[in-house]
């Protein structure tokens, strides 16, 4: 997945924030002053970026689904006509970025999800339902003989083992990012062929 390099905008900077005082927190242990002091503006100076608390965790929530099944869309696509298991480790590599470079939005999604609003829960749902699909159809190609039922199993609990890492939170609880994330994918890779082989 391409990345970003130009600076981030007030509002990324802004939802980065409320991300990690969220996740450290508590949504409802966070006040707007607080989050405006961590982005040097006033707290009713977020106001003009976000109507209040709440529309910042829907963007949260909802943008991080919509990210990650944009960017597994285009991992398929810069993998088109690979073989299953360059297809696969392509999806793997991109899910260890977000559960390694956005642990905060683990967390609150764990967390907060159920403060959305129904329609911004039910796109969320929507979202990553359509992204254990793009892992489901992967998953299948690579082993055939896997019942759909089972693809799909495994492919969440791989998302739970890669989505633990927030809980990873001491000081050098974490051997360094390259380690880690080699680390996960051995795991992950090994879960799928465990699934596989029944």
């Amino acid at each position: 997945m391409a990345t970003r390099t130009d600076a981030p905008t007030r509002r990324e900077q802004i939802l980065k924030e409320a991300a990690r005082l969220f996740a450290e927190r508590g949504f409802h242990g966070v006040g707007v002053d607080e989050i405006g002091a961590a982005v040097g503006i006033s707290g009713p100076g977020l106001y003009r970026h976000f109507p209040g608390k709440d529309a910042m965790l829907a963007e949260l929530l909802v943008g991080i689904s919509g990210q990650l099944l944009t960017g597994a869309k285009q991992r398929l696509k810069e993998v088109d006509g690979a073989a299953p298991e360059v297809v696969l480790d392509s999806l793997i590599e991109g899910h260890i970025d977000f559960a390694l470079d956005d642990r905060p939005l683990i967390t609150l999604h764990d967390r907060e999800l159920d403060r959305l609003r129904d329609s911004d829960r039910k796109l969320v749902r929507q979202l990553q339902r359509q992204y254990v699909e793009l892992w489901v159809g992967v998953v299948r190609a690579l082993y055939p003989d896997l019942a759909e039922p089972a693809a799909r199993s495994a492919v969440h609990s791989v998302f739970g083992l890669l989505n633990s890492t927030p809980h990873l939170t001491r000081p050098g609880s974490l051997p360094g990012r390259a380690t880690t994330a080699a680390l996960l994918h051995r795991m992950a890779r090994g879960a799928f062929a465990a699934a596989g082989s029944d």
